[in-house]
């Protein structure tokens, strides 16, 4: 991984959640993605293997203005790194998928994140290229998927449109809650990287097991398997949990006193 800017972990500089924009094609676009969110106080961005590669003069001249949030950009070369030590992620997408999320207007999107960062969560949200939106793979990684509902004949936005559109819920809430939120305590939540690190030891255990077959359904199942587990609220313990149940899965054996695992 490589980033302009502070590093990963230093403390968030503005507010509102992340905006990751992934493999980004043309620097114009970061630029006026960067327009967008300072017209709403957002100067968090996260570029994921921009295909111009950074920094871009053309993003730095279409920002006019906004350039200390391509200052501060951070950059990486995955996706997993970007999201991971956020503990919410929504992924944005006006078309239909085989997965099972929740789906959410900006508007409830942005009432459930202002929620989880007052509990001091960390949220991002994913943004796609700009030729053919978000991949099945970056859309398995996110919690939830954000929809703005527009003409079905002509869903596509462009990448700037769809950061402002979220940029301007988080602003016109202001600084309320919502008074109905399901949220993990602070400090709870799992990260997108422990989730992924357990989602791995799933998948290798299972596969060890010959688990993911038929070998033509294997990607899809694993699709499906990690995205059960990234879409479920899962805390620090609960990851915890299912690694020891898979190791005690794994060291479990028949003796003389009946079944249980060793110790």
């Amino acid at each position: 991984m490589s980033e302009t800017g502070r590093g990963a972990g230093a403390a968030w500089r503005g507010q509102g959640p992340a905006r990751v924009l992934v493999r980004p094609q043309m620097g114009e676009n970061i630029g006026a993605a960067a327009r967008a969110m300072l017209n709403f106080g957002l100067d968090r961005m996260r570029l994921v293997d921009p295909r111009d590669g950074w920094p871009n003069p053309s993003a730095v001249a279409m920002a006019s203005g906004a350039g200390r949030v391509l200052d501060h950009a951070q950059v990486f070369e995955g996706t997993d790194a970007a999201i991971a030590e956020l503990n919410y992620v929504f992924a944005t997408t006006a078309r239909p998928r085989d997965l099972t999320k929740t789906v959410m207007t900006p508007e409830r999107a942005m009432s459930l994140a202002r929620a989880m960062m007052a509990e001091g969560q960390q949220v991002g949200i994913l943004f796609g290229p700009e030729r053919a939106g978000l991949e099945n793979d970056d859309i398995v990684r996110a919690n939830a998927i954000i929809s703005v509902p527009v003409n079905p004949e002509f869903p596509s936005l462009n990448l700037a449109q769809c950061v402002l559109l979220t940029g301007y819920e988080w602003g016109r809430q202001g600084s309320d809650v919502a008074g109905e939120v399901d949220v993990i305590a602070r400090g709870e939540r799992a990260t997108m990287e422990d989730v992924g690190r357990f989602v791995a030891h799933l998948q290798e255990k299972l596969a060890a097991k010959g688990f993911f077959w038929p070998e033509h359904k294997a990607a899809s199942m694993r699709a499906n398997l990690e995205n059960l587990f990234r879409r479920a609220p899962l805390t620090e313990t609960d990851v915890r949990t299912l690694h020891g149940v898979l190791r005690a899965l794994a060291e479990w054996r028949q003796d003389r006193d009946g079944p249980g695992p060793k110790v």
